[in-house]
This record gives structure tokens, sequence and C-alpha cells, in this order.
């Protein structure tokens, strides 16, 4: 009795050690010990019809479902890896503003009880002869929305894969009007894209005055008896992405402009006594689209993307968009190294390109401020660079330019005319040309053709900002006020895709990123590099640990000047190189330890010999550990000054798989015993580490998959270590 007592005991013991243990891993699938964020398991993405009457898209991650009655609605939006349910309503698929007139798309009527949704009540529920009416539906692959090219180092290593939905409607008020709903579901992505298109086979032009190409009946967040829809919090579960971001925050939720959560005045048994819970979350841009459809043309909608997540996590959150962007931007990951190069004359420019071949850099950016003309069209121009770029070229280098778009005026016939004053001011920077204008247009032609003629491969741009809008009803490319919002923005994602698809890498100061844009500003403020070099390397340490949340290290470049920028004295800038070689060191190891590429902006790369040599034996460590450097990054401790400070790569796929990167502020050798959480490497057991490339030792981790180690960091400097 004794005996089975304490085997019982020990039976109980085990069980617990094995919850605990469980506990500490991320709870996002039914198997707890699956984990689609590093498991490297295959979710293909699949579409089942039941019945006639049921359409299921799905990929064991997340799902949405259709019924086909009266007309098409989706009553069901579930979180597979939490099996929580998104919806509590049946809503139009979309609603579109056209001739003035507001059509829904799809959806069924009768729903009484807005707070949630019973499958049953689908038989009862009606059309309306007012909607478009569903017609058709075709199953097909998701293929890119536009074609790229890739000339440059890139981590990307597999195509984006998956499912695509098209439902086609149709309505008696627009004979020959097409209108399709397409859904993407991608493979291996709690991830939905949904976008919205008209084909105009009629004979007759159409104004396409709005359209909400996403209305859901979400599940609300939050039980709030009193409270403002913009003060409460919104679904956590559903991340919403769409290619219509700006307003230069470097940063993809306050550049949102399309998202919009509401209150359903229908929804009468909430909590809120005022009907403010935000509860509707519907995609539009705000200005309106103001176009007209001609026969014979298409058009396009907002893309949205609902990435569902299964967690409150801001890392794990964070990784999951980051693999997003892998996936739906996978031009994002090209990566080059580069420096920005001030130059005044063409010999200093093969001066820079010969030093980029000594030390190892891929490419060169005319800098702003140099004397770099892109605008200018003339055939000794393009002759000019042209040279320039074949004698690049010929050197295995990458060669680009910057150009000024925004923060200039052009002239009252041709800049941005403010809908207050109707004159000439009040866009986002002040004053700026319309896009539209026939400046505009011309600048768009006359990019292409210096990049065309003279072979050009990387393209800075600096605007436009197409939150700007036009009041403007003599330019060429617009109406007036109602479409220039729209237009502008779309001839901007025309540059940037022709580009993409010619292999031309793009910086650009906005959040570009799903029509084709390369890279963004980290974010930071211009005058800190005005400030003495000891508060920069701190500083940039704090920038590079906010600003990867939510990107990936090839999304973002940050600064480091080599001459003075925004003002600044002696203590603030590298040059004479010679004399600042532990800083310079230090900044670079800082940057490229984040696998984040920094403009170097100054002449030159060296100044001597020794300092050619430090840049050399940085370049090649990082070459040598690029894979890893490029992983997406999980923080450890954010740079106070007054300790210790750090982030490291994961990687589950890689050899290396993490390499940290540690940093002592202060001016005392430290020695610390720290806890490294390597779940996100995918490593189980046992791992070895080497420290700064040292013989390799083995270390065990705990239940949690930490890894606890002792580390000496030097005084004022860095060291770094390899987890495999």
């Amino acid at each position: 009795m004794k005996l089975k007592n304490k085997l019982h005991h020990l039976q109980i013991f085990l069980f617990l050690i094995a919850l605990i243990f469980q506990s500490c891993i991320p709870s996002n699938n039914k198997n707890d010990l699956a984990d689609w964020l590093i498991d490297g398991k295959t979710r293909k993405a699949e579409v089942k019809i039941t019945n006639d009457r049921e359409i299921t898209i799905s990929n064991g991650l997340v799902q949405r479902t259709f019924f086909l009655g009266p007309n098409l609605a989706c009553f069901d939006f579930t979180n597979l890896m939490t099996d929580a349910q998104l919806l509590r309503t049946v809503t139009p698929e979309a609603v579109i503003t056209l001739d003035g007139k507001p059509y829904n798309v799809g959806g069924l009527y009768g729903q009484k009880e807005r707070a949630y949704f019973k499958k049953e009540w689908l038989e009862k529920m009606e059309a309306s002869n007012e909607d478009f009416q569903y017609e058709s539906m075709v199953v097909s692959e998701i293929t890119p929305h536009f074609f790229t090219k890739t000339n440059f180092w890139t981590s990307h290593q597999k195509e984006a894969s998956g499912k695509k939905v098209t439902f086609q409607y149709t309505h008696p008020d627009y004979d020959g009007l097409q209108l399709k709903i397409h859904y993407e579901i991608f493979d291996d992505l709690p991830l939905i894209a949904k976008y919205l298109t008209m084909e105009n086979h009629s004979n007759k032009s159409i104004t396409i005055n709005q359209v909400v190409n996403e209305n859901l009946g979400s599940v609300e967040e939050e039980s709030a008896v009193v409270g403002s829809t913009e003060k409460m919090k919104k679904t956590h579960q559903l991340y919403i992405e769409n290619n219509f971001a700006f307003n230069n925050a470097m940063h993809a939720e306050l550049s949102s402009q399309a998202t919009h959560w509401k209150p359903d005045p229908g929804y009468t048994s909430q909590v809120n006594y005022d009907l403010h819970t935000p509860s509707i979350m519907e995609v539009y841009p705000e200005e309106g689209i103001g176009m007209k459809l001609l026969p014979g043309e298409n058009f396009k909608s907002i893309r949205t993307y609902e990435l569902v997540l299964d967690s409150y996590d801001r890392e794990r959150n964070g990784l999951a968009r980051r693999k997003m962007y892998r996936a739906i931007a996978p031009w994002v990951l090209q990566n080059p190294i580069f420096m920005h190069l001030v130059s005044k004359n063409d010999e200093e420019v093969r001066t820079a390109i010969d030093q980029c071949v000594d030390t190892g850099y891929e490419a060169l950016i005319l800098s702003f401020g140099s004397h770099i003309n892109m605008e200018d069209n003339s055939d000794a121009n393009i002759q000019r660079w042209k040279a320039l770029a074949d004698y690049a070229h010929e050197n295995g280098v990458k060669i680009g330019g910057y150009s000024l778009f925004s923060s200039r005026t052009i002239s009252p016939e041709h800049d941005v005319i403010s809908r207050i004053t109707g004159k000439p001011g009040g866009a986002f920077f002040g004053n700026a040309p319309c896009l539209a204008s026939q400046w505009g247009l011309d600048y768009l032609e006359k990019l292409k053709y210096f990049f065309e003629k003279t072979g050009f491969d990387i393209f800075e741009n600096d605007g436009p900002y197409p939150g700007d809008v036009c009041a403007s009803s003599n330019h060429p490319g617009h109406e007036g006020l109602h479409d220039s919002q729209w237009v502008q923005f779309q001839l901007q994602k025309e540059l940037y895709q022709w580009m993409n698809a010619r292999g031309i890498y793009i910086n650009a100061p906005d959040w570009y990123f799903l029509d084709g844009t390369h890279k963004i500003a980290l974010g930071y403020r211009e005058v800190n590099f005005s400030l003495p070099r000891e508060r920069q390397k701190i500083l940039n340490r704090q920038n590079i640990y906010d600003g990867t949340w939510e990107k990936t290290p090839s999304m973002g470049w940050g600064f480091v000047p080599l001459t003075a920028y925004h003002g600044g004295g002696e203590d603030a800038v590298l040059e004479p190189l010679s004399e600042h070689l532990e800083d310079y060191r230090q900044l670079m190891m800082q940057y490229y330890g984040a696998g984040v590429q920094a403009c170097y902006r100054g002449p030159r790369l060296y100044d001597t010999e020794d300092t050619k040599a430090v840049v050399i034996e940085v370049i090649d460590w990082y070459k040598k550990y690029r894979e890893i450097l490029n992983a997406d990054i999980i923080r450890l401790r954010r740079a106070d000054g007054r300790d210790w400070d750090g982030w490291m790569h994961v990687d589950p796929k890689g050899k290396e798989k993490a390499l940290v990167m540690l940093f002592n502020p202060t001016q005392e050798d430290m020695e610390k015993e720290l806890e490294l959480p390597l779940y996100y490497t995918g490593v189980k057991n046992q791992v070895t580490i080497s420290v700064e490339d040292e013989k390799a030792i083995n270390h065990k981790l705990n239940l949690e998959q930490k890894l606890v180690v002792k580390v000496k960091i030097p005084a004022e400097s860095f060291t770094w270590l390899v987890v495999k």
C-alpha cells in the first residue's frame, strides 16, 4: 500500500512538473507544444465547400466561413490557435458608393441579437434587392500583386503561398460592372488578406466616390459602462494593416490611415450605456476615392491584411508581424551595405567607389547636399552619371541618389493648393508640389528616364507625402479636391512598383512597404546627431531597441554623421576618422550587430590604413554572420546608460540559432550573470555558446528554455556571443 501511495504521489509530482513546463510555452495551438512561430511545420491553406451552402477558408491557424443563402455572408471568423470567435454579427462584405449612392455588397439581414451569432439563424435571414448580389466563385493560388526583381543581398528564401477565393457580384443598376471581392489565406501564417476590384465592361463611366473594402462586426475587447470609442481598447486578436499608410511616423499603427474602429448602434445589448463600444472595423480612405472609372478600365481598392494574434505578449506579436512582412513584402528583406556620400565633384564619387571596393561595401548613395540632380535630363547630365554608374558596376558596386520632392515649392501653378485658403500651402511640410500637377507628372517621367539611361540601382526619395490633398482644379492628373489624394497615392505607387520590377532599391520616408519600397528610417530625432558621440551611441541603441519591435532589421536605417549634420561641434562628428577610431568601430558594431544599415554620411569611409583595417574588420564580421544578424531581434535590456544593455537575434532555421550583442556604457568592466530567453531559437535542452569566436562551450537550458550564463563586458565597449 505504501509503495502504491509513493508511486501515486510520484505520478502527481511528474504531472505537475509537466504542467509547469507546458505553462512556460506560449499557448497558441490546441497542441500547446506546437508553435507556428518556430516549429517549421507546414500548415497549408485550403478551401472547403460543404453542401453547396458553406465555404470555409482555413489553414489550421485561422478560418473564415461564408454562407450562401439569398446572398453571400461571412458568419464565422475563428482564431483556431485560441478557439476564439472574432465575429459577433453578420455584416455586408463591403460598402461602396457609386455615382453618389451607397450600396452594400453581399450580407444578410434579420439578426436581432448583435452580441453573438448562432448558425441556425442563417436560414431565417434575408437579402436585400438593393444590394450587390453574389453571382459566382473562383478558387486559385496566391500570386504577387506586382512584379519584383532582386539585385541585392537578401535573407528571403521562400515565396509566399496559399489560396485565393474570388467572389463575384453584380447589380441591375450597373449592367456590365463586375465587382469582385478577393480573399487570400496564406500557408503557415494566421493571416488573411482582402481587397475589392471593379471592372467596367459597360459603355458609360462610373464615379467611384468611396469603397469600404472590409466591414467586420467584431467582438469587443473590453467591457466599459462609459467611455468614448476613441479611448476604449480595440480587439487585440486582430492586427490590421493595409497599403494606405502614411504620416512620416516611421511606425505602422500611427501611419495607418484607412483602418477605422466604430461603434455599432444596432448593438443595443452592449454594456456601454451610450453604445460607444468599438465593435465595427471598417477599412476605407477617409478622403474618399472620387475618381471616374471609364469604360474598359479597372479599379483596385486598398489591400487589407488581417493578422490574427494568439497572445498579449508584445515580443511575440512583434515576431508575428515581422513574419507577416517576410511573406507579403519579401523585397524588404534585401539589405545592401551602403555608405551615404557627400560629394562636390565626380572625382570624389570615384574615390568613394574605390573605398567601397577596398572595404567590402556593396553600394553608394549620393546623399542630400551632393552634386547629383536626377531631374536634369540633359544629355550631358545623363552621360555624366552613366559613366559613374558604369565605373561603379565595373567594380562590383551599386550606386544610387537622393531626390527631394516635398518640403519645397515649385510655383503657384504646380504646388498643392490648400482646401481652406485656396492658395499654395497647407501641405504636410507647409509647401509641396502636387504629384498630379504637370510638374509632378514630369518629375515622375524624369526619374524613370534617369534610371533607365544611367543604370542607377538605388533611389532615395524624400517624399511624396500622399496625405497631402490638393484643391486645384487645373492640374492635369486630378479633377479637384475630391480625387487628389487617391490619384497622387496611385501615381506614387506606380513609380515604386515600376522601380521594384527593375530591381531598383528604394529608401522612402513613409510606410509604403506594401507597395514596393524597401527601407524606412529606424526612427530618430535628426538633431540628436549633432550631440556628442558618447550620447549618440546610447541614443542609437535605444533607437534600435525601440525601432525593431515591428520591423525586421532590414526594414530600417540609422545614421552616423561622419561630418557635421544639423550642427554640432567636434565632439559630434567622426572626422578625422583616425582620431575617433574606437567610436567609429563601436557605432558600426552597434548597427551591424543589429542587422541595421546606417547612413555613414561623409566624403569617405577611411582616412588612414588603420581606419581602413577597422572598417574591413567590421564588414568581414558582419558578412560572416549576415544571416543571423538579419534575423529577428529579441530585446534583452534597453539602453539607459546605467547598466548593461543589449539584444539577441534568433533564427530557428539557421546554422547559428542566436547571436547576442551586449554593451557596457559605464567606465568600469562588468561581469554579469544573464538569463538568455532561448525559446524562440527553437533549441531545446542544450546549446553551445562561443564568446567572440572563442572555443564553444556546451550549456544546458532550464525547463523554460532559458540559459543562465556569465559574461564579461569591457568598459565603454561591447561583446557578442554566438549560440548554436
